[in-house]
C-alpha cells in the first residue's frame, strides 16, 4: 500500500504533462491554421487587385475557388468560409497583429464587428481576459466596447481600442449601462429588488464576467451596524487589481438622491471600519433601472468618495443607437470597414 502513493503521484505527473502538451500542441496547430488562412486571404486579395477580378465582384471568384478547393482538399472551403478568410487578411493586413492565443473561431466572431476600433478592442480583451468564443460572442452582443467607449472622450476611445480596457482607477471598472440579459427576466416582469439580487447570485459567474477582470465576491446583504441601527449592502466585492472593496446597491426603479446618500454612508463606514493596511478607498456603485442625470449631478457634487451611479437593463442594447452615439463622439473619424 505504501508504494501506491508514489505511483499515484507518477500517474498525476504524467497526466499533467500530457494535458499540458496537448494544450500546447492545440495552440500551435491553431496558430498555424490562422496564419495559413491569412496567407490564403492574402493570395485571394492580391489576385483580385492584380486586375484579374475586381474585389466587388469577388463572389464569382470565391464560388469557383470553393468548388475547386473542396474537390482537392475536402471540407472547410465553403464560399462563406473563403469570404471570412479573405476578410481576415483585409482586417488584419499585418500578420504580426494576429494573436497566437485566439482560435479561428474567435476570429470568425471578431470579423463580424463593424469597424476596426471594435476589432482591436475585442482582440485585446480576448487576450487579457482569456475569453472563450462563447464569452466573446456574449460581450459583443452586449456592446461592451460601445458601453465603455461612450463613457470616455475621443482620446479615451482610441486608447481602449488600441490597448483594451486597462484597470488603473475607479472609473475603469464602471459601465453604463450594465447588461443583465443572462438573467432571463422578462422586460415587462414586475420583479422586486430582492429577486434581482437573488438572480445575480444564482448567475454569479456570468455576473463576474460582466463586471470585468479583478472582481472577487465577498458577500451579499453585508451587515453594517451604526448607533444601534443596522444597514445592509446588497453586494460586496473586492477588486484585486485596485486593491479595494467595491460596494453595489441595487434599485429596481429610478435612483433617488437618498440612495446616493446611503451609499456614501456605506463608503465612509468601509473606509474607517473594514479597510486594513494596504487597502485603497472603497468604490460604490448604485445600480438602478433609471437615473436622472441632473439629480445625479447635484446629489454627487462635492462627495469626496468614489461613488458612481449607473443604469442596468435586462435586454441587449440597441446596436444602431449605440453605434450612432459613438459615431457622433468620434466625429465621423471611423468609417465602416468593407
Amino acid at each position: 500500500m505504501k508504494e501506491l502513493v508514489p505511483y499515484n503521484e507518477l500517474v498525476g505527473q504524467i497526466g499533467h504533462l500530457l494535458k499540458s502538451g496537448r494544450e500546447q500542441a492545440g495552440r500551435a496547430i491553431n496558430t498555424i491554421l490562422v496564419q495559413t488562412y491569412w496567407l490564403i486571404g492574402k493570395h485571394i486579395v492580391e489576385f483580385e487587385q492584380g486586375g484579374k477580378l475586381k474585389a466587388e465582384y469577388g463572389t464569382e471568384l470565391l464560388d469557383r475557388l470553393s468548388k475547386d478547393l473542396t474537390l482537392s482538399f475536402g471540407k472547410g472551403f465553403s464560399q462563406s468560409n473563403l469570404f471570412q478568410i479573405r476578410q481576415l487578411y483585409i482586417r488584419f493586413p499585418k500578420v504580426q497583429t494576429l494573436s497566437g492565443q485566439l482560435s479561428w473561431s474567435h476570429y470568425v466572431e471578431l470579423l463580424k464587428a463593424d469597424n476596426q476600433l471594435e476589432i482591436s478592442f475585442y482582440t485585446k480583451q480576448c487576450e487579457k481576459e482569456n475569453w472563450s468564443v462563447r464569452e466573446l460572442k456574449r460581450q459583443m452582443k452586449s456592446m461592451l466596447f460601445h458601453r465603455l467607449a461612450l463613457s470616455k472622450d475621443k482620446d479615451g476611445v482610441l486608447k481602449i481600442a488600441e490597448q483594451g480596457a486597462e484597470v488603473e482607477k475607479a472609473e475603469d471598472i464602471v459601465k453604463d449601462p450594465y447588461v443583465f440579459e443572462f438573467l432571463g427576466i422578462p422586460q415587462q416582469y414586475h420583479y422586486k429588488e430582492g429577486e434581482l439580487e437573488e438572480k445575480l447570485i444564482q448567475n454569479l459567474e456570468q455576473f463576474l464576467l460582466d463586471l470585468g477582470k479583478g472582481f472577487a465576491f465577498i458577500g451579499r446583504q453585508y451587515k453594517i451596524s451604526l448607533a444601534n441601527r443596522h444597514f445592509y449592502v446588497d453586494l460586496v466585492f473586492y477588486h484585486r487589481i485596485l486593491k479595494c472593496f467595491v460596494l453595489i446597491d441595487l434599485k429596481r426603479g429610478e435612483i433617488e438622491h437618498n440612495d446616493i446618500g446611503q451609499m456614501n454612508l456605506y463608503l465612509n463606514y468601509f473606509a474607517k471600519e473594514e479597510n486594513v493596511e494596504g487597502d485603497n478607498p472603497p468604490i460604490g456603485i448604485v445600480l438602478g433601472g433609471y437615473k436622472d442625470h441632473i439629480l445625479v449631478e447635484y446629489a454627487t457634487e462635492n462627495i469626496s468618495n468614489q461613488l458612481f451611479v449607473s443604469k442596468y437593463q435586462l435586454y441587449l442594447p440597441d446596436k444602431a443607437q449605440l453605434s450612432a452615439e459613438l459615431e457622433r463622439l468620434l466625429d465621423d473619424d471611423t468609417r465602416p470597414l468593407p
